[in-house]
């Protein structure tokens, strides 16, 4: 019986030393849990702010792109004007040859038709409108080609003035 209580006493006597060691570890462990806390906690408030600036660049970059997009539509249409003016002048510049050559023919053979000489006019002045309209047109798609360059560059003049 003797050795069943000195068994006893050494077991207990171990387990004591295991509490104490659990003990130990546990103090270690929470300051340790605390610092890893801490240090998840500084990442994912990192983390929030780097989703943050994607969203911001996204949202930034869908403007970007739906601006350009815009610019690219006026564009196209302001491109479809321009040809269908062009081609009034096309048109408006064949009948003024046409009736040229009439009144050319009229002339050669000694006949001065009035109304060959009034088809030729209406042919000119047709022909003058469509290509004034056209010039209109190409002078408003060279300013609106010109117009964000020129804000950029007095933005950027102002900038290094102000600096």
């Amino acid at each position: 019986m003797s050795d069943i209580e000195e068994l006893n006493g050494r077991i207990m006597a171990a387990m004591d030393r295991v509490a104490q060691g659990v003990d130990a570890l546990g103090k270690n462990d929470t300051g340790q849990m605390q610092a890893l806390q801490q240090a998840l906690d500084e990442e994912k408030q990192v983390n929030a702010q780097l989703s943050e600036r994607v969203r911001v660049l996204a949202e930034r970059q869908d403007q970007a792109i739906g601006a350009l997009e815009t610019k690219a539509e006026e564009a196209t249409s302001r491109v479809a004007a321009l040809d269908e003016e062009l081609q009034k002048l096309k048109k408006a510049n064949g009948l003024l040859s046409d009736a040229c050559g009439a009144l050319r023919e009229a002339n050669a053979e000694g006949v001065g038709d009035a109304t060959l000489i009034n088809k030729a006019m209406e042919a000119e002045l047709d022909a003058i409108r469509a290509m004034r309209s056209a010039e209109v047109l190409e002078a408003d798609q060279i300013l609106s080609a010109l117009t964000p360059l020129l804000a950029a560059s007095t933005t950027s003049q102002d900038t290094e003035e102000a600096h």
